[in-house]
């Protein structure tokens, strides 16, 4: 069906042209006849992409939402017959400066030395990636550490951890269009590998504050709501994780921009995950979100370009306080609720399988027709 579709889709382009070339037409009209054929197009997947759903042996919206996850990949794909390949997570790693005010239950060391762990194959992360045939790549985006050079390990950093908040910007103009940059490399690099689908984790002791921050500005929220447990904090380093935080927000009250606040208040790996994000969009990739600092750096991106949420796939909703609030902002729902609050893109690797079985079901569940089965009147 996707052959005739496109079949089509060329043949209005050709009228189009013809009737532009024949009658000397605007060019501005050429550009209402294109449109015409973008919406026409998308009208017809969306219309083809729902009746092989519906027709499959099933009653009528007996998958629930793996149905929706279905539609939604097919038409990120402009297919009926989606494919998932060479699915790839990606890991950012970089320190804050914001930790050195005491803002984490453990000390900046962690990160780096998760990095390690990773690269030795000893997380959560490298485990459920292994059991789910999924290539995991690790960056140091900004890690407050000199790491051998024989190791797996993309070297990206832009600086050893972003600035403290506390006293000057996370980062300048120049660093934050770097770690763009260096994000979309990576990615453009995995898609040459012939992915189509990826996800995206981080590491950074002190990322949940960064994130906070940036949620509370992005939405104009309180930042008291956009504010958890982070690693793990009892109830005197949560008050002063919003002491210190609120503290931050003052100190910069003309930050408006998506970009200006992503500078402002995030972290080298979440700049470096909106760079990567933009670009598997760019790519026509599936974007797998994991937890609450993936989705801030998402609703970063999608504060720059709102159709980029057409490619996401909300893996879970985090055991971080706002996380299910910022997914609802964007008008999403999550695949899994699990209670996870670990980071490393965990989320997205336990989700995988599922998304695997809303593309199989598609592609591989019989029809009514085809089953010779009868359909109800």
């Amino acid at each position: 069906m996707y052959f005739f579709l496109s079949l089509h889709l060329l043949s209005l382009r050709l009228v189009s042209f013809s009737l532009n070339t024949l009658y000397k037409i605007p060019y501005f009209t050429n550009i209402a006849f294109s449109l015409f054929n973008i919406i026409t197009f998308t009208s017809m997947l969306t219309n083809e992409l729902q009746h092989t759903i519906d027709f499959k042996t099933k009653p009528l919206g007996a998958l629930g939402y793996l149905e929706q996850l279905a539609h939604k990949i097919g038409m990120a794909q402009n297919t009926t017959s989606p494919q998932l390949l060479n699915p790839h997570m990606v890991v950012f790693a970089a320190d804050h400066g914001i930790a050195t005010a005491g803002v984490s239950a453990y000390p900046q060391e962690v990160t780096y030395q998760m990095v390690m762990n990773f690269l030795s194959g000893g997380a959560a992360i490298n485990v459920f990636c292994k059991q789910n045939g999924i290539e995991i790549k690790i960056v140091d985006a900004g890690v407050n550490f000199d790491f051998p050079e024989d190791l797996a390990l993309i070297d990206k950093k832009v600086r050893r951890s972003s600035r403290n908040m506390l006293e000057e910007a996370a980062m300048t103009s120049e660093e934050y269009l770097q770690a763009l940059e260096n994000g979309r490399e990576v990615v453009r690099e995995i898609t040459n590998a012939g992915c189509n689908i990826i996800g995206f984790g981080e590491m950074g002791i002190g990322n949940t504050s960064a994130s906070s921050l940036m949620m509370s500005q992005l939405f104009d929220l309180p930042i008291v709501s956009c504010i958890g447990r982070g690693t793990g904090l009892n109830d005197d380093q949560l008050h002063h994780k919003i002491s210190i935080l609120s503290a931050v927000i003052e100190k910069y009250p003309e930050v408006k921009t998506a970009d200006d606040i992503a500078r402002t208040f995030g972290g080298l790996e979440i700049a470096q995950m909106i760079g990567a994000i933009e670009e598997a969009f760019r790519q026509d990739m599936l974007i797998m979100v994991d937890g609450f600092i993936a989705t801030v750096a998402v609703a970063t991106a999608w504060k720059k370009n709102a159709e980029i949420l057409n490619n996401c796939i909300f893996c879970h909703v985090s055991d971080e306080n706002a996380h299910l609030q910022l997914i609802e902002l964007l008008g999403q729902r999550a695949l899994l609720n699990l209670n996870l609050r670990l980071g490393e893109g965990t989320g997205c690797a336990l989700a995988y399988p599922i998304i695997q079985s809303a593309v199989n079901f598609l592609n591989e569940m019989s029809s009514f027709e085809d089953a010779h089965v009868s359909n109800k009147e």
